[in-house]
């Protein structure tokens, strides 16, 4: 069994969620994408990296675009609090 088999499709959805739930607890958002997010240039530093062998930098590219999607989700939530917020 390999870690795609284990592979839940709505952890992004979780993991998003948990995040949208410590926003409504009143933590900063930007302090919240901070810790979502991984920079670009992060991932281009350990790209760079000549320890890391082949199979590791796949890995990193999954783990970049899982944050990138689970950021996706956040702010999606967070566009609409504030289009409920407005229509209340």
């Amino acid at each position: 069994m390999t870690a795609r088999d284990n592979f839940d499709p709505l952890a992004p959805q979780r993991e998003a969620a948990f995040f949208y739930g410590l926003f409504l607890r009143g933590h900063d958002i930007e302090t919240l994408r901070q810790d979502i997010d991984v920079p670009r240039a992060m991932l281009e530093k350990w790209m760079k990296a000549h320890d890391f062998e082949a199979s590791f930098r796949e890995n990193l590219q999954r783990v970049y675009a899982y944050r990138k999607q689970v950021l996706a989700i956040f702010d999606g939530l967070i566009s609409n609090e504030q289009i409920g917020s407005r229509i209340q």
